[in-house]
């Protein structure tokens, strides 16, 4: 069961909506239902690693209640790192490894052939931000397991984040009021979310898998970066869309998620980018990793050595493949180089500024994207080089750049842009017939998603395999 299914929208969906209503005098029944509603949702798609998200949390709990001793505090730290990195690289990272130690040993150690858990990278990290945080004594441990266990499996966020800190909903589990404008705008936030994945995301993934999946020698350079620019566009809209849902859901339910997005394509340096990109992940690294490294108190080259970990942390947590380690350190580079004032981007003209971050993010992206490295940098390398032509690369670009897929660049180009959310907050603040159209617009986009979801195959959501 996930976001953009029918099984959702029309039945899952809302009865528990209907049923969060009806205990609105009680925030333990509200957990209650969100509890079992939370299991059911992870259940139906994963009915075996279900138990293992259980357990996950179990484990968490168990040591972060025995944290209070302080004869233990050590040992249980190690013990809760060791559990919840060590399940990650088990279920994530075996057969990765195994194929990496095959490559340089030329050993034949056969794969495992682990099936990974969706979402297990979300619900492990906040598995242990729950554990962090009452250890470095920000807040206490929590004495229900039960409320443990519905913050690391809350549904709207559970699979493709944003990754939810303990320490930021802590009192929410416990006190969270409902009200009719926080229902009324997280189902409107929802709304967006859903279109950007349906109705931008899942046409611009019909160029950029049929980019990817053509043999390089049928690629020049206009393919190279039509697949390249709806890939950019792709994966923004799609992980934006799905983060944009999960908020929603959560305010309709009385949960305040912090943004995950802050129109990162309008950056104007790399490190800005950071700032506006994937936020729950890159603070997670921050609070959890960059800060107790030392972040950058201990002089330039232990600053540069914590953001080159943290970079080859982030690349990896996305997936088990060289190609998104590389695109960690790519952006990773890149902060230094900033950093160190090699590219001294803020003397730039805002210009230049622009277009130097939205050419790094997009070469980064074909390595992210990339089936393997030698593909990503054959595809980098016909961006820039490969500018032959012939009737047969003029029929291939003809055949992807569609109408439709022309029309999708253009509108995710400018949606991606800050100015529409200006307009709508503008609207908002007008009120009566000019905020009725801002929701008027959003429910057309859902019910513009759910025609378009009964029409095609099933597209699941870029993050859901992280």
């Amino acid at each position: 069961m996930v976001f953009s299914s029918p099984t959702f929208l029309f039945i899952f969906l809302p009865a528990v909506f209907l049923l969060n209503i009806a205990f609105s005098g009680s925030v333990r029944a509200r957990n209650a239902l969100l509890l079992i509603a939370s299991v059911v949702f992870y259940a139906w798609g994963e009915p075996v690693y279900v138990l293992l998200m259980i357990f996950t949390s179990l484990v968490n709990h168990l040591m972060a209640l025995g944290l209070g001793k302080e004869s233990r505090r050590k040992a249980l730290l190690a013990l809760i790192l060791v559990w919840n990195i060590g399940s990650l690289v088990f279920f994530k990272y075996t057969d990765f490894l195994i194929e990496s130690i095959n490559a340089v040993t030329g050993l034949g150690i056969s794969p495992v052939g682990i099936k990974l858990p969706v979402g297990i990278s979300f619900f492990t990290f906040q598995a242990m931000s729950y554990a962090l945080d009452v250890y470095r004594g920000q807040v206490p441990p929590q004495k229900r397991f039960f409320n443990t266990l519905l913050y690391i499996s809350l549904f709207p966020q559970l699979i493709a984040g944003p990754i939810v800190k303990y320490h930021d909903v802590a009192e929410q589990l416990e006190n969270r009021p409902l009200s009719i404008e926080a229902t009324a705008s997280g189902l409107r936030r929802f709304c967006c979310g859903m279109a950007k994945k349906v109705l931008i995301a899942n046409v611009l993934g019909l160029a950029a898998d049929r980019v990817y999946a053509m043999e390089l020698s049928a690629v020049n350079g206009p393919i190279a970066w039509l697949g390249a620019a709806a890939y950019l566009l792709q994966i923004y809209f799609d992980f934006s869309g799905y983060s944009d849902m999960a908020i929603g859901l959560g305010r309709v339910f009385g949960f305040n998620f912090r943004e995950n997005f802050r129109h990162p394509y309008a950056a104007n340096s790399m490190q800005d980018f950071w700032r506006r990109w994937h936020i729950s992940l890159s603070t997670w690294f921050k609070e959890y990793v960059y800060i107790p490294l030392g972040g950058n108190r201990k002089g330039k080259l232990r600053t540069g050595i914590n953001k080159a970990i943290v970079f080859f942390l982030t690349g990896l947590w996305h997936g088990a493949n060289w190609t998104f380690v590389l695109w960690g350190l790519f952006h990773g580079a890149f902060l230094m180089l900033e950093a160190y004032g090699v590219f001294p981007v803020e003397k730039w003209k805002p210009f230049f500024r622009h277009a130097y971050t939205l050419l790094a993010v997009t070469v980064g992206f074909v390595l992210f994207r990339a089936d393997s490295v030698s593909a990503a940098f054959g595809m980098i390398g016909i961006m820039f080089t490969g500018w032959k032509f012939s009737p047969q690369f003029a029929a291939s670009l003809s055949a992807l750049l569609t109408p439709i897929i022309a029309a999708m660049l253009i509108i995710g180009a400018l949606a991606a842009l800050p100015f529409g959310g200006r307009i709508a907050a503008r609207l908002d603040r007008k009120g009566g017939v000019y905020q009725g159209a801002v929701y008027l617009l959003a429910f057309a986009g859902l019910a513009l998603s759910a025609l378009c979801l009964s029409t095609s195959a099933y597209n699941p959501f870029i993050y859901f395999r992280f």
